[in-house]
């Protein structure tokens, strides 16, 4: 299933920039249907409601990035308005905020790195719905992937499995999430690195910080 919808994808990408959309809106017209075809094989033909979700509800934001506050969250200029955007599907180690909220090994780190692949880009992002603070959800395309994909395989965040993985849109994450831990990348070089939902409620909410 997923096979045969990234070359339909690619195909109807190549489609769009033929009728003269931006090489940006041509990858991300791919990405929305590509990610709707996949959750619909994950959950299964009889799921019906689950597999077309991402793909109907789904929106994008175009603009440029104007600022990248930590290695999951970024702000993003839109028509002189700015969204606070949470990358989908993966969590960062956190940046400190102030002495009550001490920020992770690696946390400036991944702040970095996000800010390498996206700062100052002018980007057309996938999103999904507003989360419970009022920032948009979305998946970042860049190139031929997502800034979501390659902090998690450059083993700069974790595939955001909190929750039993209902958080989790991008069931690719895990698995490069794997080869990043075996290859002793980034955080996954620590000797015990913590979970951010993790840190957060041990460090930040019961103040039992190592």
């Amino acid at each position: 299933m997923r096979k045969y919808a990234a070359i339909i994808a690619l195909r109807l990408a190549n489609g769009v920039k033929g009728v003269g959309a931006s090489k940006g809106a041509a990858i991300a017209f791919a990405l929305v249907f590509t990610v709707g075809a996949t959750v619909f094989s994950e959950f299964g033909l009889s799921d019906r409601s689950a597999g077309s979700a991402v793909a109907a509800s789904s929106y994008t934001l175009t603009g440029r990035i104007v600022q990248v506050s930590d290695g999951d969250t970024v702000n993003i200029l839109v028509e002189r308005q700015t969204h606070r955007v949470r990358l989908a599907s993966i969590d960062a180690p956190e940046t400190s905020h102030g002495s009550a909220r001490p920020g992770q090994p690696f946390g400036e780190a991944s702040r970095k790195h996000l800010a390498e692949q996206v700062a100052g880009k002018t980007l057309t992002l996938i999103c999904y719905e507003k989360d419970h603070y009022g920032r948009d959800v979305c998946d970042i395309p860049v190139e031929d992937t997502t800034a979501n994909r390659l902090q998690v395989k450059s083993g700069m965040a974790w595939a955001n499995q909190q929750g039993g993985g209902k958080y989790l849109r991008d069931r690719t994450l895990p698995e490069l999430e794997k080869q990043a831990k075996a290859a002793r990348l980034g955080l996954w070089g620590e000797s015990r690195p913590v979970a951010p939902w993790i840190w957060r409620q041990i460090c930040w909410q019961k103040h039992q910080c190592d």
